[in-house]
């Protein structure tokens, strides 16, 4: 069996945390190719390496002494190295790096947390270390060249029998430094377990996984043991973020499994995320999540459904200004576009102004404070009655819903209510199928 594991930011933050990684990998074998962030927060009150790092870029760009910065760095990766006893003349290096400073791009910057720390835990586990600037390939439309990225990745699994490997970053078709988004190192891991076909990819960070609701808003949730990739893109989608979306892509056709796993309680079974599984799921729900701060534009007119096109040049009115559409739901002769508030607010009056000069609605109206609760489950289309459930629960408690959709596939059930509303809502739909279904 060969496991891809991943740790991120709060994983390698210490010394202290550097020792249960270690504790974690030797345990078993498979655990051949480690893949880390950049050292993460110790604490509330610390720095991320990363933020750190940005802001030494900001310095070097303002061409303000960024000295106190760079210490602050340095103090953070040797006292990592001393901790743990580690000849890696890792100073020197640090040293070097801010003498260059000025010849660096905002890319090379910013990825040397991975690098650095990738330097101090390949020699703490007495593993190679690779440098992912060598392997992972970028074409020149930022995209990834798998086959050559899967040629050079093999080519080391020969030479090293175990290595560690920085995250979030990779080379460009120019040889340059470039990064993936923030918290890209979830990508880089899973991109090492499509390259490599690994049996799994564990993604180690500080929480046991998935919960069924956000703990802030029901009390004690029950752990998500298994979900589909496309039940967790739903989900990540309306906030239940512990993995980068785009962590999923690389593996998804692959189905190889992403494993959620806590450093610092290793014994917990975590959460699994796999698209094809035979886990059955005592509940006809996987979780929910939801956002607040959505706006709502209602449009009537008269025959619209007589008026080809009307939707779409709403809609192209809404693209010229940059703003993304979350739901439409829609009548014979009436739709509502859902976006977000902070998107929308500083055009709204022109939109709407374009809106009825345009397109002449019979009436056209907005209304704010819509919070949209997403219910998710790859069960739900095989319950007849599942809907009905949740509309009946939601009535029950006296909390009108503003807007209804449902997702083609059927795996989840969006509802819209008053932000007021928002955290009730999540409490009586996870005591409609979780806490009630465990009682009876």
């Amino acid at each position: 069996m060969l496991k891809i594991t991943k740790f991120g930011g709060s994983s390698v933050a210490s010394a202290s945390q550097f020792k249960k990684v270690k504790e974690i990998v030797m345990s078993d074998p498979a655990r051949k190719y480690v893949v880390v962030s950049a050292p993460g927060k110790r604490n509330g009150n610390d720095n991320k390496i990363t933020d750190l790092l940005y802001l030494l870029d900001a310095h070097r760009q303002y061409h303000v002494d960024a000295s106190n910065v760079f210490n602050l760095i340095k103090d953070r990766f040797l006292e990592i190295k001393n901790e743990l006893g580690l000849k890696q003349p890792i100073e020197k290096e640090l040293d070097r790096f801010y003498t260059n400073l000025n010849q660096m791009n905002q890319a090379e910057i910013v990825s040397r947390g991975e690098y650095f720390c990738a330097k101090l835990m390949a020699e703490y586990l007495g593993y190679g270390f690779v440098d992912a600037k060598d392997i992972i390939r970028f074409r020149l439309d930022k995209t990834i060249d798998w086959q050559a990225t899967t040629n050079k990745l093999t080519a080391k699994c020969a030479q090293y029998k175990n290595f560690v490997f920085p995250g979030f970053y990779g080379g460009s078709a120019n040889g340059q430094i470039q990064i993936f988004p923030r918290g890209g190192g979830d990508i880089t891991g899973a991109i090492l377990a499509r390259c490599l076909n690994a049996d799994v990819y564990e993604n180690w960070t500080d929480v046991s996984g998935f919960l069924m609701a956000d703990p802030r808003i029901v009390k004690d949730p029950e752990q998500i043991t298994h979900i589909t990739y496309s039940e967790l893109r739903e989900l990540s989608y309306m906030g239940a973020s512990v993995l980068h979306e785009e962590a999923i892509f690389p593996v998804k056709e692959a189905n190889i499994p992403i494993h959620i796993l806590n450093t610092n309680r290793p014994q917990d079974a975590g959460t699994i995320i796999q698209e094809h599984n035979n886990y059955v799921n005592p509940y006809a729900i996987t979780g929910i999540a939801g956002k607040t701060d959505f706006l709502s534009i209602y449009i009537y007119k008269k025959h619209m459904s007589n008026e080809i096109g009307f939707i779409r040049k709403v809609l192209s009115i809404l693209e010229a200004y940059h703003i993304s559409v979350e739901h439409i739901p829609s009548g014979i002769d009436s739709f509502s576009i859902v976006v977000s508030k902070k998107d929308i607010e500083d055009s709204l009056y022109e939109i709407l102004a374009r809106i009825k000069t345009e397109l002449k609605p019979d009436e056209i109206k907005t209304q704010e404070d819509i919070s949209l609760i997403s219910t998710v489950g790859k069960n739900m289309s095989d319950k007849p009655g599942t809907s009905g459930k949740l509309f009946g629960s939601l009535g029950a408690n006296n909390i009108n819903i503003v807007m209804i959709a449902q997702g083609s596939d059927e795996i989840n059930i969006t509802v819209g209510v008053k932000k007021k509303d928002f955290e009730k809502t999540i409490q009586v739909i996870y005591d409609t199928f979780v806490t009630k279904e465990k009682q009876s």
